[in-house]
């Protein structure tokens, strides 16, 4: 039997918590160009759940894959690592 599977977590800032429980977390990544071998910024950016409407746009964020809540939403925000100033 096999354990609990293991979640992946990223960190991001909020780009807009325009929508009610809901915020858009960018999450930035550098990736090798598959023909030129240059490293290239990439941002990738997730629905994910705020139950508390807590967080703010440019707030440093933590999200935790979960279940599907809606049509786009498969991430949760776990902690506000660092508010916008």
């Amino acid at each position: 039997m096999a354990g609990p599977k293991k979640r992946i977590a990223y960190i991001g800032d909020v780009l807009s918590n325009a929508m009610d429980k809901t915020v858009v977390v960018g999450v930035k990544s550098l990736v090798s160009h598959p023909k030129y071998k240059r490293v290239v910024r990439r941002l990738s950016k997730f629905k994910a759940h705020d139950e508390e409407n807590r967080c703010h746009v440019g707030d440093r964020v933590k999200i935790i894959e979960t279940r599907p809540l809606s049509r786009e939403k498969r991430w949760k925000v776990l902690e506000v690592l660092e508010t916008a100033k």
